[in-house]
């Protein structure tokens, strides 16, 4: 490659000769002074581009203002707070209706492994996706309406029941039945028999439960002590009237627990086993009276144990 140089001054020409190699060097550093050259004066002659706020950029872009979100966001914390109201007055109220229904599974005598109000109820069962819309704010809200109306109705009639149970107990408690002693066996029934210390017959007014001196005598119903004290033929003796006309007499005791004028309930201890009175040893004398008349006992008796 052959480059010829000319002189204006002196009218000489003068010629470089390169070699291939050469020739590309030069090529080369002229195509780069080029580029460089460019990209200077690119940056001098652009324009500054203004940087966007990410927040102005999001609404320009979505269309939604700032006051907007700001109102979404309101709406959003009213229905979670109006959730929350909700699911305390549904905690509340299941605590209650645990509490009623631990009270119900008493009265009724359930079984407690059964009806254990302090452990979840058992569900289950496979996963099965439906093709519907998920719940909104208002849905979930009327959801939890509904749901507390139908605790609301559970709850009354709960109560409902609860005051039949507490009727029925309280019923079953003033109603003469049971034996009248902790322990031991009947050993003299009701009616005519043989009077142990003469031999003749003789009208036995009660029935006669032989125990173990200082056994606890027991009230068969809820009543109030009418007596409590000695009678002729009977030692010390305690007499209960009851509901419905009814009077209960326990004699020959050891030792009477109660006073004239006493609540007891039933199975509470009145008296002990003694001998007291016209006894030929230690056992209970019971009677039961039905409006003053003298009735048999063991009807009584028996009716306790057909009730269980």
């Amino acid at each position: 490659m052959h480059i010829i140089f000319m002189s204006r001054r002196h009218g000489a020409a003068r010629a470089l000769t390169l070699t291939p190699r050469r020739g590309l060097l030069l090529a080369t550093l002229l195509l780069g002074c080029t580029l460089a050259t460019g990209m200077v004066l690119g940056a001098w002659i652009r324009p500054e581009v203004p940087v966007a706020v990410p927040d102005e950029s999001v609404a320009a872009t979505s269309g939604v203002q700032p006051e907007e979100l700001i109102e979404a966001r309101a709406v959003a914390q009213r229905q979670l707070d109006a959730l929350g109201v909700h699911l305390a007055e549904l905690q509340a109220r299941l605590t209650r209706l645990d509490a009623l229904g631990e009270r119900l599974a008493e009265l009724a005598k359930l079984d407690a492994d059964e009806f254990d109000f302090s452990q979840p109820v058992g569900q289950g069962g496979p996963d099965e996706p439906l093709d519907a819309e998920t719940f909104s704010g208002s849905d979930v809200l009327g959801s939890l309406d509904a749901l507390a109306a139908r605790i609301d109705g559970r709850e009354q009639q709960l109560e409902v029941l609860e005051q039949l149970l507490a009727e029925r107990r309280l019923d079953d408690a003033r109603q003469v039945a049971g034996l009248p002693v902790a322990s031991g066996y009947q050993s003299s029934p009701f009616g005519l028999r043989r009077d142990p210390f003469h031999g003749r017959a003789r009208q036995h007014k009660g029935v006669d439960f032989a125990a173990k001196r200082g056994t606890e005598i027991v009230a068969v119903a809820t009543g109030v002590v009418t007596w409590s004290g000695r009678k002729s033929g009977y030692g010390w003796t305690v007499e209960v009237s009851h509901a419905d006309g009814y009077t209960t007499l326990y004699g020959h005791n050891q030792r009477n627990l109660v006073q004239v004028g006493d609540l007891v309930q039933r199975g509470q201890a009145i008296a002990l086993v003694g001998s007291s009175g016209r006894s030929t040893g230690p056992h209970l004398h019971f009677e039961v009276k039905k409006n003053g008349r003298q009735v048999n006992p063991e009807t009584y008796i028996a009716r306790a144990a057909s009730d269980e």
